[in-house]
C-alpha cells in the first residue's frame, strides 16, 4: 500500500534571513531581501556588470536572523565545506530539530535518507581553482577542489553530518532542482525505500562571474542600484529579468505512519499529495509561448493528488520576473484554471528574495506549506500592473496575484490545496501539490 507523505520539519537560509520563523515573518510583512552589489564584499568586482542587484544571504549573528558560518562550523569544517554545503547543513539541522527527529538507532539511521540537490554547486571554487591553475599551474590547484564543487556533496555532507544511512540522492535540474528533490524523496517514501527523508536544495551562486554570465544572456535585470527592492517584478508589466539569489530550503518528509508511530502528529505541517513532471522539448532556455510544459506538470500533480482543479486555492508560481517566462506560466494557469477557479490566488515570492536557482523550489515549497498552515498568502512584491506589456493580452492576467501585501484567507473560503511550480533550463518542469493538515 502506498504511503502518505507528510512534512514534519522545515529549515531556511534565504536573502530574508535564516530560520523559518524569522523568514516567514518578514515575507508576509512584505519585506525585501534584495540588495545592491555595492554592499557585497569586493564590490569593485561587480562594477563592470550591468546587473546591480542580488538576493544575498545577510551576514551577521543568528540572533538577528543572519548567517555567520563561524557560529555553525569549526575552522576545520570551513576549510572542507563551501557555502552551498554550509547552507544545506544549517537548513537541515533546523528541519530535523523542528521535527524533533534525531535518528539514533541503526534501524532509524538506515530508514532515514537524504535528497538534497544543487543547480551549480560551488561556483566560487570552480572560478578560483580555474584562475589559480591558469596563472600558477598544477600545484596551485586545491586538493579539495573536486569534493567542494560537486553538486551531490550537499546531500553527501548532510548524510554524513547527521548519520543518515538511507537513500543518498542528489538532483541537479537547474531551477527545478528543489521541487524535484522533494518530489523524488516523497516517491522514495511511498515506495518503501525510507521512512523519512531530509529533502531540499541549496545554492550559493552570488558571484561576479555567475552574475556576468546571466547578464550576458540577458536573463537578469539591469540597473536598480539605487532602489534594489523594486528590481524583481513578477507578473508586472515592467518586469525585465530575474534577480540572482542564494540560499537553501530543507524539509523533513515522513510517511504518515512513521510520524504517528513516533508521536509526531503535532509536528505535521501538511502533506505532499501530488508530484508532476514534464519536459518542454522546445528550447534550452525559453519555455514554449503557450506554457504547455508547465500546464502538463501542474495537471499531472493534480491528477496524482486525486483532486480536481477546483480544489486548488493557491499557486506559488515559478514566475521569475522575466517577460517570456511569466507570460508562459500565466498562459498555462489560465488554460488550466480559468473555468474551474477564476478566483485563484497566484503569487511569486521571488519579488522578495529573487531567484535562488536550484534552491528556489525547496524554499518556495516551504512558503507554500506555511501559506496553507497559516491561511496567509504571501505577496508578489512590485506587482503593480499585472501583464500589459506590448505582447501581452491584458485579458490573460485574470487571477488574484496577491499584489504587494499578504492576504489572510477568509474562514468562509479556506484553502486546503496548493501548487508550487519550478521550471528549469533545458525545459524541465516540476509541480508539487501540497495539502493542509487538519488533526483529527
Amino acid at each position: 500500500m502506498s504511503q502518505r507523505v507528510v512534512i514534519t520539519g522545515m529549515g531556511l537560509v534565504t536573502p530574508l534571513g535564516v530560520g523559518v520563523k524569522h523568514v516567514w515573518s518578514k515575507l508576509i510583512s512584505a519585506k525585501s531581501g534584495l540588495v545592491s552589489t555595492s554592499t557585497l564584499p569586493k564590490p569593485e568586482d561587480y562594477e563592470s556588470i550591468p546587473a546591480k542587484v542580488v538576493g544575498a544571504v545577510p551576514r551577521g549573528p543568528i540572533s538577528e536572523g543572519k548567517f555567520d558560518a563561524k557560529e555553525h562550523f569549526s575552522p576545520r569544517e570551513l576549510r572542507r565545506i563551501p557555502p552551498f554545503i554550509q547552507y544545506a547543513i544549517v537548513a537541515a539541522r533546523e528541519a530535523l530539530h523542528d521535527a524533533n527527529w534525531e535518528p539514533k538507532t541503526e534501524n532509524e539511521q538506515l530508514r532515514t535518507g537524504t535528497s538534497i540537490g544543487s543547480g551549480i554547486g560551488s561556483f566560487q571554487d570552480t572560478y578560483e581553482n580555474s584562475v589559480a591553475f591558469h596563472e600558477r599551474g598544477y600545484h596551485r590547484t586545491k586538493p579539495l577542489m573536486v569534493p567542494r564543487i560537486l553538486t551531490n556533496m550537499a546531500a553527501g555532507n548532510v548524510s554524513i553530518y547527521f548519520n543518515l544511512k538511507g537513500p543518498n540522492h542528489a538532483v541537479s535540474t537547474a531551477c527545478a532542482t528543489g521541487a524535484h528533490s522533494i518530489g523524488d524523496a516523497a516517491l522514495m517514501i511511498k515506495e518503501g525505500y525510507a521512512d523519512a527523508m531530509v529533502a531540499g536544495a541549496t545554492e550559493a551562486s552570488v558571484h561576479p562571474l555567475a552574475l556576468a554570465g546571466f547578464a550576458r544572456a540577458k536573463s537578469v535585470v539591469s540597473g536598480f542600484a539605487d532602489n534594489p527592492e523594486a528590481a524583481s517584478r513578477p507578473f508586472d508589466k515592467d518586469r525585465k529579468g530575474f534577480i540572482l539569489g542564494e540560499g537553501a530550503g530543507v524539509v523533513l518528509l515522513e510517511s504518515l505512519e512513521h510520524a504517528l508511530e513516533r508521536g509526531a502528529e503535532g509536528n505535521i505541517y501538511g502533506e505532499v499529495c501530488g508530484y508532476g513532471m514534464s519536459g518542454d522539448a522546445t528550447h534550452i532556455t525559453s519555455p514554449p509561448a503557450n506554457g504547455d510544459g508547465a500546464f502538463r506538470a501542474m495537471q499531472c500533480a493534480i491528477k496524482r493528488a486525486g483532486i480536481s482543479q477546483r480544489d486548488i486555492g493557491y499557486i506559488n508560481a515559478h514566475a521569475t520576473s522575466t517577460v517570456l517566462g511569466d507570460r508562459a506560466e500565466n498562459y498555462a494557469l489560465k488554460r488550466l484554471f480559468e473555468n474551474e477557479r477564476p478566483d485563484l490566488a497566484v503569487s511569486s515570492t521571488k519579488g522578495a528574495i529573487g531567484h535562488l536557482l536550484g534552491a528556489s523550489g525547496a524554499v518556495e515549497a516551504i512558503f507554500t506549506m506555511l501559506a496553507l498552515k497559516n491561511q496567509i498568502l504571501p505577496p508578489t512584491l512590485n506587482c503593480d500592473n499585472p501583464g500589459q506589456q506590448d505582447e501581452d493580452n491584458e485579458d490573460d492576467f485574470i487571477f488574484n496575484y496577491v499584489p504587494n501585501k499578504s492576504q489572510r484567507v477568509s474562514d468562509l473560503h479556506e484553502i486546503n490545496y496548493a501548487l508550487t511550480n519550478s521550471f528549469g533550463f533545458g525545459g524541465t518542469n516540476a509541480s508539487l501539490c501540497l495539502s493542509r493538515w487538519k488533526s483529527s
